[in-house]
């Protein structure tokens, strides 16, 4: 199978996998001798630190637990008929560990707060693995407020941050405009947080596919396999194979409740959340539009514009859960609309892509880490922040593969346990 790189004009809904993985390659060719994926993945060893681990599912937590698994000398396999096509393909790819805090998520605070921590090094890594960079920049964050309102809102939340020790800075109308030229006059307050940084989803995970190569295969997982002793020992493929391995990880975003094999415990927790993003280019003439990512609060609504060097920006922040698989038109009017009371040179840039993907989300929007049977580990229901939780999500779950998971944080252990809900 050839990645395709997308046509030009709009993607509205789509699953393409963009330009940058066209050089990647995944299994599928003729000759079954070298690429078949029952003759290349081993066959189980026996328990203790697996020598083989088979994924499900090919978006940024897949991925990302595959590069550490393959770090520490574990051949990997991973199965996906459509890699980086869900979430991980629209997402903006904010690594905001501040300005994500809200209200009554305690929990989520310290997974979020430790991942932006090695976020730095875990992205050096990759970069250092693949031999080019993967998007990443350390430049900060603006938060404003659109009116009064909005700016009560804010400075709530600026109090929690506060009170957690998080670094913020509060700054003048006037010095934001110094800053960020284009931001515009329909906006009452601001504030610059200097450790939320960006990367590029799509660069990141393109990166490691080119690491995993033909370690990528190209069909959806549907059956955890299982031996007579009730041990995961390989995934069964759309394709009819049997993809055999020491141990099993199930990453397959909103997909992975629907795999057969999953303990009942965990089915139907996981839940469709859309979102709206929209991606422009800017005039070569309002270059750059902004230099860091500008999040605001609108009349209640969040909105961020995020920079990408290439000229181009990412729009986005609408949350929905209904029954549109697509691109809704009343999401790309309150982009817009919000967008433009903070950054009015928006609606002179062109769109070049519009999507809708579906966030995987738990119950409580916390993750789901941990090995749920002899065998089986799941890493499922990040919700909106898998790109910036997947520096320590990979981590616990690679943990979890290897059995060395004590080494971690026992909160963080029980924050992310994949059975937290089984007693409600």
């Amino acid at each position: 199978m050839r990645v395709m790189p997308p046509k030009e004009g709009h993607a509205v809904g789509t699953a393409v996998i963009p330009q940058m993985f066209a050089g990647s390659t995944v299994v599928g060719h003729a000759d079954k001798s070298r690429h078949s994926p029952e003759a290349s993945i081993p066959r189980p060893s026996g328990r203790g630190r697996p020598s083989s681990v088979v994924i499900a599912g090919a978006g940024i937590i897949g991925l990302t637990t595959a590069w550490r698994l393959r770090r520490r000398g574990i051949e990997v396999s991973v199965l996906d008929d459509a890699p980086v096509s869900g979430a991980s393909f629209a997402a903006a790819g904010m690594l905001a560990p501040v300005s994500e805090v809200v209200w009554d998520q305690p929990t989520l605070y310290p997974l979020i707060v430790e991942s932006g921590r090695i976020y730095r090094d875990f992205a050096t890594a990759i970069a250092q693995d693949v031999g080019h960079g993967v998007g990443y920049r350390e430049s900060s964050t603006f938060v404003c407020a659109g009116d009064s309102a909005d700016h009560q809102t804010l400075n709530e939340l600026l109090e929690l941050q506060h009170r957690m020790g998080m670094d913020i800075n509060r700054i003048s109308v006037s010095q934001a405009r110094v800053a960020e030229p284009a931001l515009g006059p329909g906006y009452v307050g601001a504030v610059d947080i200097p450790g939320d940084h960006q990367i590029d989803p799509r660069r990141l995970c393109g990166a490691i596919l080119e690491i995993l190569g033909d370690r990528v295969v190209p069909t959806r997982a549907s059956e955890v396999l299982f031996d007579e002793n009730h041990r995961a020992i390989g995934l069964r493929g759309a394709d009819g194979r049997s993809y055999h391995a020491d141990h099993v990880v199930l990453a397959a975003g909103v997909e992975t409740g629907e795999i057969a094999g999953i303990p009942q415990a965990l089915t139907g927790l996981l839940r469709p959340v859309r979102g709206e993003v929209l991606r422009l280019r800017v005039p070569e003439a309002l270059q750059p539009l902004a230099t860091r990512t500008i999040r605001g609060v609108v009349q209640g609504n969040a909105v961020y514009i995020v920079p990408r060097v290439d000229g181009t920006v990412v729009l986005g922040a609408t949350t929905r859960e209904d029954g549109m698989v697509g691109v809704r038109a009343e999401g790309v009017h309150q982009l817009l609309r919000d967008a433009h009371r903070l950054v009015p040179g928006i609606l002179d840039c062109e769109f070049y892509e519009m999507t809708a993907k579906s966030r995987p989300g738990s119950p409580d929007d916390v993750p789901m880490i941990g090995r749920v049977s002899d065998g089986l580990t799941v890493s499922m229901g990040y919700f909106r922040h898998g790109i910036l939780l997947a520096a320590i999500g990979s981590m616990i779950g690679a943990d979890f593969v290897c059995g060395t998971e004590k080494d971690n944080d026992p909160a963080l252990l029980t924050a992310v346990s994949p059975f937290r809900f089984c007693n409600r």
